[in-house]
């Protein structure tokens, strides 16, 4: 097709496209001869009537013209609101139902923006859309494609595929903050079993478990987990293996030889050492640590009690000591 017969084509076109929109408008105006508006907006129905009769009215007015009452009402709602004198040719009714409810839309729909696809200023129906903040049909700034996302993503299982999706691309993914990816990990790791599941996953990488281990709580819940997951197992199995009554009675004798040779190391230790101290002059600093672990082989009574008695409680004193606090 030649550049000359598509410029005759719009020059027709557009000219159908005025007649259509003033014999739309017009169609308006007779639903609103029909059955006026209120200044709010709402239906005016005659003395005696109720709202009830003028849809009535309306739908049998749209039955006799042959249009579907849903189109005539919107005919008749934006006439309404766009009285003669202010309608601008050569733009759609659409436009003008998508503007009549912005309060300055007399002087609004006089200024078209520019349209940086066809060189020059029009208006288009997402142009009108951009003007009243809804969604456009295809949007062009990064705020209206999120918005549209948004929109498409609606429905809790197509948003979360959506999510998986972008995520796995590497630069998406460099752009979300890293409390926001923390809090997003957070977030889906609430079932217990998905978090157990990622903690194993994440604590097989050497840097992050070593990392992890520079919290103290974060060390202290694994060091706990760790003796609570052994207690679990010891019980398991003296619940249920037959194993269980030799083996208890093969860990007394093997703590009773630990304790045997603690005590001999001790004895040992406190025989070589302490004759080398003869002579020596012991600053303040030492003997304050000396102290406090001499206080420490309060132990031994422990001991002796827990020989004597089989109970192995120990005062909180004791406890703190061996503690070390």
């Amino acid at each position: 097709m030649t550049q000359e017969r598509y410029d005759e084509l719009v020059a027709q076109s557009k000219v159908l496209v005025e007649t259509e929109r003033d014999t739309l408008f017009k169609l308006g105006d007779n639903a609103l001869e029909v059955e006026p508006l209120q200044a709010q907006g709402g239906a005016r129905a005659a003395a005696g009537e109720d709202i009830q009769s003028v849809e009535e009215t309306l739908r049998r007015f749209a039955d006799d013209v042959g249009i579907c009452i849903g189109t005539l009402m919107n005919y008749r709602l934006t006439a309404a609101h766009w009285p003669a004198e202010h309608r601008v040719k050569g733009v759609s009714i659409e436009i003008h139902r998508i503007l009549m409810g912005h309060p300055d839309r007399f002087e609004l729909i006089c200024k078209p923006p520019f349209n940086r696809r066809y060189g020059q200023h029009r208006w288009t129906e997402d142009a009108a859309k951009r003007a009243r903040g809804w969604q456009v049909q295809s949007p062009v700034s990064v705020q209206e494609k999120v918005t549209a996302i948004h929109g498409l993503a609606a429905d809790d299982q197509v948003a979360a595929q959506v999510a998986v999706d972008l995520l796995r691309r590497p630069a998406v993914a460099d752009e979300v903050p890293a409390q926001a990816r923390v809090e997003a990990i957070r977030d889906l790791a609430r079932d217990e079993r998905v978090a157990a599941e990622a903690a194993t996953g994440l604590l097989h990488r050497p840097d992050v478990a070593f990392k992890a281990m520079s919290d103290d709580r974060a060390r202290q819940s694994v060091n706990h987990a760790q003796v609570e997951r052994g207690r679990q197992a010891r019980e398991e199995f003296e619940r249920s293996s037959e194993l269980a009554p030799a083996i208890r009675r093969f860990e007394r004798t093997a703590e009773f030889l630990d304790l045997v040779g603690a005590c001999h190391a001790f004895v040992a230790t406190t025989n070589r050492v302490v004759p080398g101290l003869r002579g020596r002059t012991v600053c303040e600093d030492e003997k304050a640590v000396l102290s406090e672990n001499i206080a420490r082989v309060r132990a031994l009574e422990w001991i002796e009690h827990a020989v004597e008695t089989g109970d192995v409680d120990v005062d909180e004193v004791l406890a703190r000591l061996l503690r070390g606090e």
